[in-house]
């Protein structure tokens, strides 16, 4: 029997990590649990998670600089934003530190431990009500140029028209091949990413330069 993955929660506020610890518990074994960014630390450089659970507003160290450290220091460990704070300058803030996904307090439960797998699993997972806010700023840089994509030519073309927000429909008409062709590639583009849906694939493909 394969062991369960683990995670650290770091939440200031008792309820709500209670709440997640309850939440993640049916998947993950939360071996370790801080009310503050500095004790967040040292909980995590001690127990080196799969998985760090992190909201933003922290006392001592806030999330977004815990996750910039954890990203530089604990490589192995990914991080999972969850938070109140759905404003466009704290998402892109999180994004820029590294985090791997970011979620609202608000969600259900199920799709927040949802997010905590695809992180587990090497993918990226953004809240609907703010991955639009991810994928306009990933998609107005320069792509990076990956020699190692999962990805084929025609993922990668359709992938493209994806993260510009083309509906599969046009995506057929454009390209010239059939609506089942287009929703075949799509679920290819999703096993190979590991990601839960056409936005989320977008915003790891963007993030790591494959499109």
């Amino acid at each position: 029997m394969l062991s369960r993955r683990s995670v650290v929660i770091v939440e200031d506020h008792a309820l709500t990590r209670a709440g997640l610890r309850t939440a993640l518990s049916s998947r993950f074994d939360v071996i370790g649990e801080a009310a503050d960014g500095i004790t967040g630390w040292d909980t995590i450089a001690a127990k080196k998670p799969d998985v760090a659970v992190i909201d933003i507003g922290l006392p001592g160290m806030d999330g977004i600089a815990l996750t910039h450290r954890v990203r530089h220091e604990l490589p192995r460990t990914r991080v999972v934003i969850v938070t109140m704070i759905d404003i466009e300058q704290e998402v892109l803030a999180a994004l820029a530190a590294g985090a791997d996904a970011y979620c609202l307090k608000s969600a259900d439960p199920d799709r927040i431990v949802a997010a905590v797998e695809i992180a587990a699993d090497g993918g990226a997972y953004f809240d609907p009500q703010v991955a639009h806010v991810v994928l306009a700023q990933l998609a107005s840089g320069e792509p990076s140029k990956v020699a190692d994509s999962p990805l084929t030519a025609r993922e990668t073309q359709i992938l493209r028209l994806v993260a510009d927000g083309v509906g599969n429909n046009e995506i057929a008409e454009r390209l010239n091949i059939g609506l089942g062709t287009v929703k075949g590639h799509v679920r290819d583009i999703l096993d190979k990413l590991a990601a839960s849906d056409r936005t989320q694939a977008a915003v790891l493909a963007l993030r790591r330069g494959y499109i």
